[in-house]
């Protein structure tokens, strides 16, 4: 048996998501479907994180176990060649059997892109908004979220993580150019759509559309029910992942 890790970025723009689901055009299920034609196995992959619909990622890291014999070199050409033009292969390894993606991960980066310029050939690949964000007074508002916290009131109903500890590093706003910014957010991990939400609630704090303590609030009471504002998939990237 081997153990095979692949490195890869993807435009999320034409997939269901990440996770593979039947009938649906999703990140894993292209991946898999081209591995188990040439491995002539029935590839699981496991991958550092999954992402949403309309979500990027500029390094995705997935395993997977196969008792093929192919060599290296030749799975990598193969790869490269067969994977649709939004997926593209970064790197491929054998790793010890014990390896695994999801798990020995210790840090994930997500990187949020925010614009007040309307531009048809970037909407999928950034949010518009449209009043300018002053990167300072955006910054200021999630700050508040740094350190280990409770983030229940920070994901979807549907999400299966058992617990809703989570740890984040660190939060930066950068201002890109004249007209958008950056949020990079770096964790440990994280929960169902916890970066879409923490971004669509700052950005509702930010315009006065919930009050200048909400999440706060959020935090303070994980278990009571708050309204969840979701910001669009299509400004998000999964950007790092450390092990």
């Amino acid at each position: 048996m081997r153990n095979i890790k692949i490195s890869y970025r993807y435009d999320g723009s034409m997939f269901y998501g990440f996770q593979r689901q039947p009938n649906k055009r999703t990140v894993q299920g292209e991946i898999e479907k081209l591995l188990n034609v040439v491995l002539k196995d029935e590839i699981d992959m496991v991958s550092s994180g999954r992402t949403d619909r309309g979500v990027h990622a500029l390094i995705q890291v997935s395993n997977f176990y196969t008792t093929s014999t192919i060599p290296l070199d030749r799975l990598k050409y193969v790869l490269m060649r067969g994977l649709p033009l939004d997926i593209e292969l970064l790197d491929i390894e054998e790793v010890d059997i014990e390896f695994n993606s999801r798990f020995d991960a210790q840090k994930r980066g997500y990187t949020y892109i925010i614009s007040w310029e309307r531009d048809p050939f970037k909407n999928r690949y950034e949010t518009y908004v449209n009043k300018e964000i002053e990167a300072e007074r955006f910054q200021k508002i999630l700050d508040i979220l740094v350190g280990v916290h409770d983030f229940n009131n920070f994901r979807m109903s549907d999400c299966g993580s058992k617990t809703s500890i989570r740890e984040i590093y660190s939060i930066e706003v950068k201002k890109i150019g004249s007209n958008r910014i950056s949020v990079e957010i770096l964790g440990s991990s994280f929960l169902k759509s916890q970066i879409r939400i923490i971004i669509g609630t700052a950005l509702n704090i930010y315009f006065g559309n919930l009050p200048s303590n909400y999440m706060e609030e959020m935090l303070k009471n994980p278990d009571k029910k708050y309204l969840k504002k979701v910001a669009e998939p299509n400004g998000l990237y999964l950007s790092k992942v450390d092990y």
